[in-house]
């Protein structure tokens, strides 16, 4: 590893922990010429993922429009950013476990739908009303009606 302040590539490393639940290693580093403390990360670089969207077009998994769909969901409501954070982390390991290269927008949204149930059901609406698209009153009620079935069972 090249020292970020003298470019030296002889360094030793003087502190290794798991980050990310154990999908990442980080390193604490200290250049054997300058004593320049510093630190890397190493974890396994996947393909990246592309979505198929609804209309036929693929691009690369986005972590930023999830953030800012859930900020959305979630605002006003007691979620914290952290929640948020985990929340996607999951989403996106359980995407990598189950597809290779390509997975179709529709599953984004029910593993979000899924993981936002469970967390808040005021967020759960919200981001339905959204991805289901919903074009009247009836079918947001719908979506309460449906949530309050599951709760009485």
């Amino acid at each position: 590893m090249r020292c970020p302040k003298c470019s030296n590539q002889e360094d030793k490393v003087i502190d290794s922990r798991s980050v990310r639940n154990g999908s990442a290693i980080r390193r604490r580093r200290i250049c054997n010429r300058c004593s320049f403390r510093f630190t890397t990360y190493e974890e396994v670089v996947r393909a990246k993922l592309k979505i198929i969207k609804r209309d036929g077009r693929h691009e690369e998994i986005d972590r930023n429009k999830l953030v800012s769909g859930l900020e959305r969901a979630c605002q006003k409501r007691p979620i914290s950013s952290e929640q948020i954070e985990t929340l996607i982390d999951g989403i996106i390991e359980e995407l990598e476990s189950e597809y290779e290269r390509e997975v179709p927008s529709q599953m984004i949204g029910k593993k979000v739908m899924e993981k936002l149930e469970g967390l808040d059901e005021v967020a759960f609406v919200r981001f339905a009303s959204v991805y289901r698209r919903f074009k009247d009153v009836n079918q947001f009620m719908s979506a309460v009606e449906g949530l309050v079935a599951k709760e009485r069972d």
